[in-house]
């Protein structure tokens, strides 16, 4: 009868090299996970002025000031501008039982269609 082997034992017969690689990618992509930063530091971090984001926009480079002071900015306009920097934003929902998960963007914010029934 089909037993599923538990992820754990794979990697104990495997050579401790191997086990060795996989732990410190797993750490890689762990901290990944973890490192955070504001718009702001993005974008300087790209080396990006204000003014390219907002030229980008269609914007004034002081509504660019304002956003990255922001303590609660729309995830809409948080996505506008991750874009008018050549990224993607990508939204992970951490939880302490279970592992990271990644929302769909295209479900964020979407308004319903007109004459559309809301579930």
């Amino acid at each position: 009868m089909y037993r599923p082997i538990p992820l754990e034992e794979v990697i104990a017969a495997m050579p401790k090299k191997r086990q060795e690689a996989i732990a410190k990618r797993g750490a890689e992509l762990v901290a990944r996970v973890r490192h955070r930063m504001t718009l702001a530091e993005l974008r300087k971090g790209r080396k990006i002025s204000q003014a390219t984001v907002a030229e980008a926009l269609g914007i004034g480079q002081m509504q660019i000031s304002r956003l990255e002071k922001r303590k609660d900015p729309r995830l809409s306009t948080m996505a506008r501008t991750v874009a008018a920097m050549g990224g993607h934003l990508t939204l992970i929902a951490t939880f302490p039982d279970q592992e990271p998960v990644v929302l769909v963007a295209s479900q964020l914010g979407e308004k319903p269609k007109r004459g559309a029934k809301r579930a």
